[in-house]
């Protein structure tokens, strides 16, 4: 008996969850509690040295037991800083710190001219210790924020056991962003890393907002809105690009080159950047195509039911379209508008721009389908009883008198 065909699970249906294999999750467990244990020991050992250390040298000439006390918080505050720095990259250990260091240098040049100056030893003090203190927090903090631009793969295999964080940046097109499947595509988890979205952008979406006519304006506040959604999800960092190309006029050439210089994917809708990204090298992600590949696959040789809406450009055609838009272009069916019918499918064409299913329409099988009436469904003639006489001719027969 044949298998039936695998149909493709639908959205929104309950997908049943893969086994895990218990070898790999006892390994993990097991490699995640050794690691769990060392950790804790050698957090332990810090916090009693600087409580030892605290309690023996007293800083400030305090008492013996608070100075063991500020010991004890200085290593619990010195454990969380470690905990919080564990989940960042490497790319921002590395931009924290060159930060810092250009914060700490133009602090000790700017202390510099304060020693030529005539003011009092004590205000020069305060001055250079709040523009250091300063400085070195803002290097550190822009320094961090811009880590993630850093292209460590210049560097070699010098950092070669750092995860890749090559092609996790999504610049996003304008027309996606007011298109909004995009913002759905990313609350199932489908984007992730970090988001780009260039000013010129946003410069572009307020336009649209502020135009006279109400259909534009509503598209435009709709982007902003898809933004809005985008921007509170956790698992999405979503940056401003100040990057301008001011030699560059058109918009779809400066997602281009914004592409280019971050290392970049393209997130978009739009058929005509997708072709000149892709002839330049830049990765596209197109949600016209993820749509299509959720569509229904539908085969050569398959029946199906389609509603004749219009005619064809060929003689003789006829055009429905099913549920997903999906476009159909039936041979023979130009008389069967405003009808449905049945057709074979006879070939299926992927595009970028989308699917198109051609098929036929057999008149002469379905008249004949439809003129042949099994013998169960005919009506049995009307038995003739003993007792009953057929009825008489309303007028008599030719012949007869």
């Amino acid at each position: 008996m044949p298998k039936p065909a695998s149909t493709p699970p639908q959205l929104g249906a309950a997908v049943e969850p893969m086994p895990i294999k218990p070898i790999i999750s006892s390994r993990t467990s097991h490699d995640s509690v050794g690691t769990f244990w060392d950790m804790l020991a050698v957090r332990f050992i810090f916090t009693l040295v600087c409580t030892v250390a605290g309690f023996h040298f007293r800083p400030f000439s305090i008492t013996k037991e608070a100075g063991a006390a500020a010991g004890f918080l200085f290593a619990v505050g010195v454990i969380l800083f470690e905990v919080r720095l564990r989940k960042a990259s490497l790319r921002r250990l590395i931009g924290a710190a060159c930060g810092s260091i250009l914060g700490i240098l133009g602090a000790y040049l700017t202390s510099l001219i304060f020693t030529h100056t005539t003011m009092p030893e004590a205000t020069r003090s305060f001055f250079s210790l709040s523009i250091f203190l300063v400085m070195t927090y803002i290097g550190l903090v822009l320094g961090a924020n811009k880590g993630d631009m850093l292209n460590l793969q210049a560097l070699g295999g010098l950092f070669g056991s750092e995860r890749s964080m090559k092609h996790s940046f999504k610049v996003l097109d304008t027309s996606v962003i007011i298109d909004g499947r995009v913002a759905d595509i990313a609350e199932a988890l489908f984007i992730d890393g970090t988001v780009i979205i260039p000013q010129f952008v946003l410069r572009e979406l307020q336009l649209v907002a502020d135009s006279a006519d109400p259909l534009k304006r509503q598209r435009g506040r709709r982007g902003l809105e898809v933004l809005q959604r985008i921007q509170k999800m956790p698992h999405l960092d979503v940056q401003i690009a100040d990057d301008d190309f001011p030699q560059i006029a058109d918009v779809d050439m400066k997602l281009i080159e914004m592409a280019k210089r971050y290392d970049a994917k393209v997130v978009t809708n739009d058929f005509n950047l997708n072709k000149v990204a892709t002839l330049q090298g830049i990765e596209i992600m197109n949600v016209n195509l993820l749509a299509n590949a959720l569509k229904p696959v539908v085969l050569p040789g398959e029946a199906m039911r389609v509603f004749i809406l219009r005619e064809g450009k060929e003689y003789n055609q006829g055009v429905a379209y099913l549920d997903d838009g999906t476009m159909v272009v039936v041979d023979g069916a130009r008389k069967m508008i405003n009808k449905t019918i049945d057709i074979n499918v006879t070939s299926v064409h992927q595009t970028t721009a989308g699917k198109m299913i051609f098929g036929r329409y057999d008149e002469r099988g379905e008249q004949s389908a439809r003129n042949s009436v099994p013998a169960a469904a005919a009506e049995p003639p009307t038995p003739i009883s003993g007792a009953e006489r057929p009825p008489r001719p309303l007028y008599p027969e030719a012949g007869r008198s």
